[in-house]
Order: structure tokens, then C-alpha cells, then sequence
């Protein structure tokens, strides 16, 4: 099918404004070649039948549910790191964020830091974080190591094994402990498998694993597998990460991938390269530095291995680790345009490296990554916040939405998207540091096809992409969109259709994102997402009785164009397909950020809201921090109280508002002279201070009012300081930790309901200004040469509300 010819045929019909005549760039791309054949049984994974027959398979391409090409979001929930009593709403969360699969590792120090004696209750109840897991519909990826990595202590290794016995080889005694390890996770999951009707669909096993010494290599991870299956780990894929030159058994194993915004364990303390995260991928699947604690001798298996097995991810950074020496700040943007770039480059299980946040249980010792016991990083003892959409105290962030429409697409859109195969443009940048060649790409299967798009730099502004248009080559023909040239600005990433099947009609291309389908009234409804700056036009082929009320339809060579449309609930375009009634609506990019999915027996619901939302069993729960009002909108109504808003109903709700309350600050001692930064460790680069320096902090006493957290869900401490570390304490014990980087420190207050009745202790390690530690220009203190800050600028309090919706089955 061509459509070159439109443009000049709809300014003739008066559909665009006439313009003059300008050079355009055609992007084009030669997507003819037909994907490879499909292979099966190269890959040796277990049962994947469940009792009621659902059905998980794995071929050279994709994974499939059911037999049809399924591409889920997989998100890493440490379950060990964060209160028991907080997980089913925690889950909840994550559901609502679009994550299909929760992965979570099995640290081994959390569960028997002293030999033989196992926990496995409270935050460490392994049996019932999966049970809630079942009952949320999400399923669930356990990587049970032994190594883990993880910014733990040893790598989650515990220190009787570590100072009695070589590790992470076939040593016997190792793995005589490794299988009785392996042997109590399966007993707590006992029953819980998916061949078992459970949520268990996966195992990892060892983690960045590229030692090919004596006991090592392929071996070493094919003896952890016969392990796992001798301890009854019979589940539909197992697993290992492909980067960092990974070495193990082809055919036994699927190599998963990942990719962050920021490297924390490098030793520069300067701002890094454009990085390769942010570039399509062609050939190999490893994207840059991963930071894997030991160093390859040979090269890795996962490129060989391309042929015969699909691209999974596992670690995509939902943000990055506090690290001492690096403190990067990641912006929304910085993660959310690495989706439309992986899954461009072909990944069709893309995996978070970490969705939620959490904070390290303290044992006999504190259980973080610290250079002091020779680890590459210094870590907080407390703080594993990771920047991630969901934090350390489950508030939901602005990266949660930026992420969410990508999840909601390859929900709805992923059967079709999984088949297809990357193509690379006619013209690629020549480099990393290209930031004036468009970054693009195609992924096909036949003439259906998906452009995926991003001038999103971490750190870089890309020049716009002036007055282009896309060539896209099938089988069928060369498909030009749109009709007349556009700027993209930078900044900007998206996926656009071309010839994506509606059932029974094809969208033969879109200026706007598909985000999700819901069916309301019986009408299959599409959502999609409009790109700021980037007039919306579409183009429908086997659409009959194609009408807008808010823009201009043109009829051309079998298909309906329309332009004109102003994004929002009310930009509809009805039509008919095989006889039935369906719609598109295409919304602003910041609505479609706050839409969330709901899925109920009674029907789907859409909601648009920009408060925290989550499904319970009444309904549903918002939170807001700040404002006691809720404003959201829902399609269908879920009540007669809403006003219309276009295709939804508006609603508007509140609840009282708390008076403001005050944190009353005394400071309690002057700061002492930092010592020099140490240069040391296995990355000879800073470290942080030695425990007794820490004496010299600054200190101040908070003293936070009794009925704080009375009428809310949760009070927010706001620690508004500039130094190195920040400590708070109850007492002498410290509750929480973090590593200056700029933005205001928040700690929930709830968890710490009895500790607040006395007031709390902050200490601020003095920052010197010749500290070779990289913060961020724009957060950087202002300091003189050869001194020092260790500043409390402010503490305060920002009540988070709570509105409980109740809603029918």
C-alpha cells in the first residue's frame, strides 16, 4: 500500500493549511526482510502447563501465554527490604502501574545469616509474599543466586560461607550449602509453582556471572541448575543475566539483559558519555558497563546465543543505586525513553532493575555493600530507595507515570509487537555522541509495523529532527506518513503504528501513541497518546463510517484521514469494523501519563487522576502528598455525581484538611573538620568516611508534633540539608540513611510511628569541597575553596491523603 500521494491530495481538499513548498528528509527504512523461522526445543525449560491449562512457551523470538505471543513487564520488588504488613498494597501498586511479572531475589544473608538457622517469617516470609502476589494476578520471578549481587553485603553470600570456603565454584562443600539453601527456598514456594496453578514462572540463577576459572564457567552454572531441579524448581523458564561477557550452558538457560541511565560504580567523578542505553541496538544485545563485580576473561555467550533465543530484559534501571563516589539524579524522562528504545532494538519482556524500593534489614552486622569488606561500592546501611517508580516508602513517583503508557501498550498491543523483528534505518548516528542523526528504528512481521522513536539523552539535548516524514518499506509497499513534514523536538519518544490490525480494520498509521484498549458499552475503545508539539493525524483502511466531532476526515484511495484533532477526552473518531462499532480516542500526553487500567469483574474502568492510585477490594485508593483534594475522571461513569468530560466522567472529591504543623529544629552541635577522602577499594576510587569520622557530624534534634499522622494515610518528612551522608536516628538507633545529591531527603513517618513520640536525631557528615565525589552541577553546594557544608536548611511536614472510592464488582 503507498500513500506517498496524500499530502498533496488533502491540501487540495482544504483538510491542511496550503504551504509553500520546503525540503523535507524522508527517514526510510528497508523493512522487507522476513523475520526468521521460529525454532522450539532448543531451549530446555521446564513444565509450563498449569492445572486449568494455561500455557507459558518459549521459542527463538518471544515467549507466549496461552500460544499467542504474550510481552510482559516484569518489576524487582525486594520483599526482604520492605515491611511484611505493607505488601498487598504494595502489590496492589505495582498492578495498577501495569507490571505483569514481580521478580525478587532470594538473599541468602537475609535468610540464614547464622549456619543452619533459617527465617523465613515476618519481612523475610517468602510463602506469603508469593501468595499475594497469586492473589493480585501478578506472577512471579525468583532469583535465588546464591549470588546475588543485589548492593549486599558479600552479594547476599553469608559470611560463615564467605570465611570458610571458596564460593561461586564448584567447591564442594559450597555447593553441598548452596543446595541446602536451594532446598528451603522450594520448600517455602512448595505448591506455589505455576505447574502447581502458583505464581512461580521463573528462576534466575547466579547473577553477572563471567568466571571461567577451575570449577567455574558453563559448568558452574549448569551444576546450580541440575540443583534447582534436584530441589524440585520445575518452572517454565530459568534463567541467567547476559551481560558483563556472562558465561554459561546454551540451551539451558535464557540470557536476560538490562541496561541503566548512569554507571554509580564507575570511579569517574565527572559527567559520563551520552550512553549506550539510549542508542538502538542492532547486533549485540549487552548494553554497556552493567557494573558486574568481577572481570571477564573471555567473550560471553549471549551474543553468540542470539539465533536461538528472544530478547528478554531483566535489569533496566528503574533508577539507579546511592552510591558514594556517583550520585546521579535521574530525571522521569531519563528512564521512560529507554522503553521505546529497547523495545525498538527487539526486547520483548522488558524487565526493571528496581520498580519498587526498599531499605536493608539490619542482622549481626548491617547487610549493605560497603568497600570495607572489599566490595566495589560503598552503599548506605539503610537506604536502597534506587530512585524507583515506587519508593522506599511506596510513594508512587512522576517516573511511575512517564513508564506507565508503555506498560498499558504492550499489554494491549504486545501479541502483535512480539512477532515482529528490528530493522535499522538507511542512516544510524555515527556514535554515541551523535546528537544531530534522528535515533530510530522499525520493528515488522509482514506489512503491520511499529516506528519506534527517541531524541532523549540522559544529560544531552539532541538537535529537533526538522521537517521529516517516515518511509517505511514492506512487502506490500513503502508507507510515507504524515502527509506533510514535521519537526520532532528533542526530547522527545514515542511508538507510532503503521498498519495496526483494530480487528476487522488496520490503523495504517497514527502521529500518536497506541496506549491501551478497553471495551466500554460494548464498544472496543482505543487510547492513545498524543506527542507534545507534533500535530496528531491518522490514516484508517477497512473503516466504514469513519466521523469526528473535532476534526476533518477525507476520504483517499480506500482509507479515511484524519487531521485537525485537539487531543483530549473528547477527541473521538467512531467507526465501524466487521459490523461492530469501535472508537479510537486519542488523549494529551498528560492525561494518558495519569490513565491507569482497572480490571474488574464488572468491567474494565479507565481512570485519569494525577494522584496515587491502587485497586482495592472496594474499589479503589488514592493518595495525594499536600492537597486534600482528589480530582479524577473515569470511563465508564462509576457514579451520578461526576460531570461529563468528553468520553469520561469527571469527578472532584476531598477530604479534611490538616493543619499545618511544624518541626521544631535545635541544633545540638557544630560540625568537625571532614578528614580527606579516602582513595581505595577494588575501584580505587572515594570512599566513604570511616565509621568513627563520623563523630564529626553536625547534629540537630527534630522534634515532630504527636498528631502527626493522625487523620492522614502518612506524614512526610521533608530534610532539606546540604553535606555528605545524612543520618537520622531514634535514640542511637538509625532508622534511615542517605548520600547528598541535591533533591530534598523525604522519609515516611508512618513506619516510624513509635520512634516519633521522642524526638529524632539528624546528623549531616560535612561535605568538603574538594571531595572527588560526582554530584550534579545544578545540585551542587556553593562552596569556597578548601571548605566544607554541612547545612539543615529546612525540615517539614506534608501530610499524605487518602480518598477510598468505592465501586460495584
Amino acid at each position: 500500500m503507498r500513500f506517498e500521494r496524500w499530502g498533496t491530495a488533502l491540501a487540495v481538499l482544504g483538510l491542511l493549511l496550503p504551504v509553500a513548498v520546503r525540503a523535507e528528509t524522508l527517514l526510510t527504512v528497508d523493512a522487507t526482510k522476513p523475520p526468521p523461522q521460529l525454532e522450539t526445543g532448543y531451549l530446555k525449560m521446564g513444565q509450563g502447563v498449569s492445572p486449568s491449562g494455561e500455557a507459558i512457551g518459549i521459542n527463538n523470538r518471544y515467549l507466549t501465554l496461552n500460544g499467542r505471543p504474550w510481552m510482559p513487564t516484569m518489576g524487582e520488588f525486594h520483599y526482604s527490604r520492605f515491611p511484611a504488613d505493607g505488601w498487598d498494597e504494595q502489590l496492589a501498586k505495582m498492578k495498577a502501574a501495569g507490571i505483569d511479572i514481580v521478580a525478587s531475589y532470594i538473599i541468602w544473608n537475609h535468610h540464614e545469616e547464622v549456619e543452619g538457622a533459617f527465617t523465613w517469617d515476618a519481612d523475610r516470609d517468602l510463602r506469603r509474599f508469593a501468595e499475594l502476589c497469586a492473589r493480585h494476578g501478578l506472577k512471579l520471578m525468583v532469583r535465588i543466586g546464591p549470588w546475588s549481587h543485589a548492593e549486599v553485603r558479600y552479594g547476599g553470600i553469608p559470611d560463615w560461607v564467605v570465611d570458610s570456603m571458596p564460593t561461586r565454584g564448584n567447591d564442594p562443600q559450597y555447593l553441598s550449602f548452596v543446595d541446602r539453601f536451594y532446598r528451603q527456598i522450594s520448600a517455602q514456594l512448595n505448591g506455589l509453582l505455576w505447574k502447581d496453578g502458583g505464581p512461580v514462572v521463573g528462576v534466575q540463577l547466579e547473577n553477572e556471572y563471567n568466571l571461567t576459572g577451575p570449577g567455574q564457567g558453563r559448568d558452574h552454572i549448569a551444576t546450580l541448575k541440575r540443583l534447582a531441579l534436584a530441589a524440585g524448581f520445575d518452572v517454565p523458564l530459568y534463567t541467567v543475566t547476559g551481560w558483563d561477557q556472562t558465561v554459561y550452558p546454551t540451551g539451558e538457560v535464557v540470557p536476560v539483559f538490562g541496561g541503566y541511565p548512569d554507571e554509580p560504580w564507575k570511579a569517574s567523578p565527572d559527567m559520563l558519555p551520552p550512553k549506550e542505553t539510549y542508542a538502538f541496538r542492532f547486533d549485540s544485545r549487552v548494553s554497556g558497563n552493567l557494573g558486574a563485580q568481577t572481570v571477564a576473561t573471555r567473550r560471553g555467550d549471549a551474543d553468540p546465543d542470539i539465533p536461538h533465543t528472544p530478547f528478554l530484559g531483566a535489569e533496566y534501571g528503574g533508577g539507579v543505586p546511592a552510591m558514594y563516589r556517583r550520585r546521579a539524579v535521574i530525571d522521569p524522562p531519563d528512564i521512560a525513553a529507554m522503553l521505546p528504545v529497547q523495545i525498538g532494538s527487539g526486547v520483548n519482556l522488558f524487565g526493571y532493575y528496581m520498580f519498587h524500593g526498599g531499605r536493608n534489614p539490619l542482622g549481626r552486622t548491617t547487610l549493605e555493600e560497603n568497600t570495607a569488606i572489599n566490595g566495589h561500592n560503598d552503599t548506605p546501611i539503610i537506604g536502597y530507595d534506587f530512585q524507583a517508580p515506587i519508593g522506599q516508602y511506596g510513594d508512587m513517583r512522576p517516573v511511575l507515570r512517564k513508564v506507565r503508557p508503555f506498560h498499558l501498550f504492550t499489554a494491549a498491543y504486545g501479541d502483535q509487537v512480539a512477532p515482529m523483528v528490528p530493522h535499522a534505518p538507511a542512516v544510524l548516528p555515527r556514535g554515541l555522541d551523535d546528537l544531530a542523526t534522528p535515533r530510530w528504528s522499525v520493528r515488522s512481521a509482514g506489512d503491520a509495523a511499529f516506528v519506534f522513536f527517541s531524541s532523549h539523552i540522559r544529560q544531552y539535548r539532541m538537535q529537533a529532527a526538522s521537517d521529516v516524514r517516515f518511509a517505511i518499506d514492506l512487502p506490500g509497499g513503502r508507507v510515507t506518513f504524515p502527509s506533510t513534514p514535521i519537526t520532532i523536538p528533542p526530547g522527545s519518544y514515542f511508538i507510532w503504528p503503521v498498519n495496526m490490525d483494530l480487528g476487522g480494520a488496520h490503523l495504517a498509521y497514527a502521529t500518536a501513541q497506541p496506549v491501551a484498549r478497553i471495551l466500554v458499552a460494548g464498544v472496543e475503545t482505543h487510547i492513545l497518546q498524543a506527542e507534545p508539539g507534533i500535530p496528531v493525524e491518522l490514516a484508517l483502511t477497512g473503516a466504514m463510517g469513519v466521523r469526528t466531532a473535532v476534526g476533518k476526515v477525507a476520504q483517499m484511495d480506500g482509507a479515511s484521514i484524519v487531521t485537525g484533532l485537539e487531543p483530549g477526552t473528547g477527541a473521538v473518531i467512531d467507526f465501524v469494523a466487521d459490523g461492530k462499532p469501535k472508537r479510537l480516542l486519542v488523549l494529551t500526553q498528560d492525561q494518558a501519563e495519569n490513565l491507569t487500567l482497572l480490571r474488574r469483574d464488572g468491567g474494565d474502568i479507565a481512570v485519569i487522576t494525577a494522584a496515587d492510585l491502587f485497586p482495592i477490594k472496594a474499589g479503589l485508593e488514592m493518595r495525594s502528598r499536600g492537597d486534600n483534594r482528589f480530582r479524577f475522571a473515569t470511563l465508564p461513569a462509576i457514579g451520578g455525581d461526576g460531570a461529563a468530560d468528553g468520553l469520561f466522567t469527571a469527578y472532584e472529591r476531598s477530604v479534611p484538611a490538616k493543619p499545618e504543623l511544624a518541626v521544631t529544629i535545635e541544633k545540638l552541635r557544630d560540625a568537625g573538620t571532614a578528614p580527606p577522602i579516602r582513595i581505595g577499594g577494588p575501584a580505587r576510587a572515594a570512599m566513604q568516611p570511616a565509621p568513627e569520622m563520623y563523630g564529626r557530624s553536625a547534629a540537630w534534634r527534630l522534634s515532630v508534633p504527636r498528631d502527626a499522622l493522625q487523620g492522614v494515610a502518612d506524614s512526610w518528612l521533608e530534610l532539606d540539608y546540604q553535606g555528605d551522608v545524612g543520618r537520622l536516628f531514634s535514640g542511637v538507633r538509625l532508622i534511615d540513611d542517605h548520600y547528598f545529591n541535591g533533591p530534598v531527603w523525604r522519609v515516611a513517618l508512618k513506619r516510624f510511628k513509635a520512634e516519633i513520640r521522642q524526638p529524632l536525631t539528624l546528623t549531616i557528615m560535612p561535605l568538603r569541597a574538594d571531595a572527588p565525589i560526582y554530584i550534579q552541577e545544578e545540585w551542587k553546594p556553593k562552596q569556597d575553596a578548601g571548605g566544607q557544608v554541612a547545612t539543615l536548611k529546612g525540615a517539614r511536614l506534608v501530610p499524605e491523603y487518602k480518598l477510598v472510592v468505592e465501586m460495584g464488582k
